[in-house]
C-alpha cells in the first residue's frame, strides 16, 4: 500500500509546514536551508555560497516527509496504529534528519543547538509524525486490522502460551 503512505506522508509534511509558516511569522525566525544543503551534499554537489535553490531546498524537505510516509504506512498495515505508534514514528522522523545532517557535516547534534530551535525542531516534527500517523492510520483502517492486532485480538497482552496468527492471516505469506 505504497500509495497510502505517499498520502500520508505528504497530507503531513503539508501541515508541519503550515504549521512552521504561522510559527515563522510568530517568532520572526527565517526559513531554514539545511535541507536543501543536505540534498546538495548527499547528489554530489558542489557547496555554492549562499543559500541553496528554493526548488532544491523543498525537494528535500517534501521528499523526506513523503518518504518517510511510507514507513509509517507500513507501521499502521501492520497493526502499529494509534498515539504510541505516532509517537515512536517521530522519533523515526527526527533521527533521520539528524542522521543525515550530521553525516552530511550540514547539521550539528541536537544537544549543541540552542533549546528554543530544539524545542520549536521537536514541535514540527511532532506535528508531522502525528499527522502522518493519523492519515496512515485511517487509510490502514479501512483494510481491518493489522497481523498485530489479530494476534493481539487473541488474548489482550503479551503472552508466551500465545502463538501467532496463521500464515494466512499475516503479510509474510
Amino acid at each position: 500500500m505504497a500509495w497510502q503512505g505517499v498520502v500520508s506522508g505528504a497530507v503531513g509534511v503539508a501541515v508541519m509546514t503550515a504549521g512552521e509558516k504561522v510559527e515563522q511569522r510568530l517568532t520572526g525566525r527565517p526559513d531554514s536551508y539545511v535541507p536543501g544543503r543536505v540534498l546538495e551534499r548527499l547528489v554530489g554537489r558542489t557547496d555554492t555560497p549562499g543559500r541553496p535553490s528554493r526548488a532544491v531546498n523543498l525537494a528535500m524537505h517534501y521528499g523526506q516527509g513523503i518518504l518517510l510516509g511510507t514507513v509509517r504506512s507500513l507501521m499502521a498495515q501492520a497493526g502499529l496504529r494509534g498515539a504510541l505508534a505516532s509517537a515512536q514514528f517521530s522519533v523515526l522522523r527526527l533521527t533521520n534528519d539528524q542522521i543525515l545532517e550530521n553525516a552530511t557535516g550540514v547539521g550539528a547534534p541536537p544537544q549543541t543547538w540552542p533549546r528554543g530551535e530544539l524545542a520549536v525542531d521537536l514541535l514540527h516534527k511532532t506535528v508531522y509524525g502525528f499527522v502522518t500517523g493519523a492519515v496512515a492510520d485511517a487509510l490502514a483502517g479501512r483494510d481491518g486490522p493489522g497481523p498485530g492486532q489479530r494476534h493481539a485480538s487473541r488474548r489482550p497482552g503479551r503472552h508466551h502460551d500465545v502463538g501467532p496468527v496463521p500464515r494466512a492471516e499475516s503479510f509474510t505469506r
